[in-house]
Parts: C-alpha cells; structure tokens; sequence
C-alpha cells in the first residue's frame, strides 16, 4: 500500500493532477468523454454478456466505473462486471466526492462506491453492482503481476507527455498479455508513439475520432483465437 495520495488543484470544478499538470477528466465534459472514448471505443455495452472484465490505468476520481457500472444495469445482460484497476496516487475520498458530485446522472453509483469503497478496500463487491478491485502500486509493476486477463482495457493514464511511465512499451506489452484473445483496448491519446507500442504488443490498431478538444482517439484489438 502507497502513502502517496493524489495531490489536487481545482478549475472550474475539475481537479487536475499537481504533480501531472494535467485534468482527470475532460474540461468539456469527463462523462460524454469516457461514453465516447472507453465506452463506444470498446464496442460497450454491445459487447457485455456473461462474466465481463474490465480493466484500467488509472483510477482517478472512479468517474469510468460510474459510468460502465450504470450502462451494464441499462443493457440488462446477464451476467457479472468485474473491474479492475490500476491506480499509484488513489484520490482522498472527499476529494473524489466534491469531483463525483458534477455528474448527478451517476449519482446513486457513486454513493455506493463513496460508502462501500476505500484505497485499502482490496477486491469487493458493490452492493447491486460490479466486483471492483483498485490495485494499488506502480502499474509497471503490479499490471504484470496480475493474474487476469481482460476483455476491454480503458488506457486513461494522464497524458503521455506528461505522464510517460504509464505509456512505456514494457507496461503496454504486460497490457496485451493481460488481455483476451479478440479483446480490445482504448485510450484518449492518439499520439504516434501509444500506437506503435501497442502494434508492437500484437494489438490491431485504429485511429478513430476524438473527444472534445482531442481530434483523435486511439482503439486497439487483439486478434480472436484461432
């Protein structure tokens, strides 16, 4: 277990990453970004059916597991969510609530997740929702330590100019072996070198249109068994 929480700065409502310069979510709008960006870039919730992984770098405020938590109960598949993620500087929990409290359409998710969950909570399960497990350390090492393998990975690291640990080729290869075959990934970033090393990981990669103020988005597939 780390020490180190996320130390914040606030515009607009909207905390930003001290030691990253860089926002948790979009400035436009964090809940239609990770709609388009992991949700729509990962084929969900088309794609949910039975036992369903997920997986993600990066924790942050929780707001993505709000909002693939409240599109599973609307596709009403069966089956169970499990979501793991990876995250170094777990956010206070008031400092999550006051970020959370911006999205009233994912408010009674975050509820449960606000009384249920904390950093040292390890692997629950979310009353009426999905197994949530925040693995806590630095994803360099603790994403190839995991024993899973997931069927959609959300890449929400911050920026790679900014944040390069989380964009290495060795984090990105130990992703592609952590991941079904026929499974997929999606990231914010577009930037020519998240590509290469996911091509090089074995993933199919696409280009796709972005978000807001982001022209392009980056969508990646693992081949389906043979």
């Amino acid at each position: 277990m780390t020490d180190q929480t996320a130390k914040l700065d606030w515009r607009d409502g909207v905390p930003i990453a001290t030691a990253f310069d860089d926002p948790y979510y979009s400035l436009d709008d964090g809940l239609a970004e990770t709609t388009h960006v992991f949700l729509a870039g990962n084929d969900l919730p088309a794609r949910f059916d039975g036992d369903f992984q997920i997986a993600e770098l990066g924790f942050g405020t929780g707001l993505n597991l709000l909002v693939t938590w409240a599109a599973w109960v609307e596709a009403g598949k069966p089956g169970n969510l499990h979501f793991t993620s990876f995250e170094a500087f777990p956010m206070q929990l008031d400092d999550m609530r006051d970020a959370l409290a911006h999205f009233p359409q994912v408010a009674p998710y975050a509820e449960t997740l606000l009384s249920e969950w904390s950093p040292s909570a390890g692997k629950i399960t979310l009353t009426n929702g999905p197994t949530l497990h925040v693995i806590i350390g630095d994803a360099r090492k603790t994403v190839p330590a995991w024993s899973a393998h997931a069927d959609a990975w959300f890449l929400d690291g911050f920026s790679p100019a900014k944040n390069p640990e989380l964009w290495q080729p060795d984090l990105l290869q130990a992703v592609a072996e952590c991941t079904k075959p026929g499974g997929t990934a999606a990231t914010y970033s577009a930037a020519g070198h998240v590509r290469q090393s996911l091509t090089s990981a074995g993933f199919d990669v696409a280009r796709t249109p972005g978000y807001g103020r982001k022209r392009h988005m980056t969508r990646a597939k693992m081949p389906d068994a043979e």
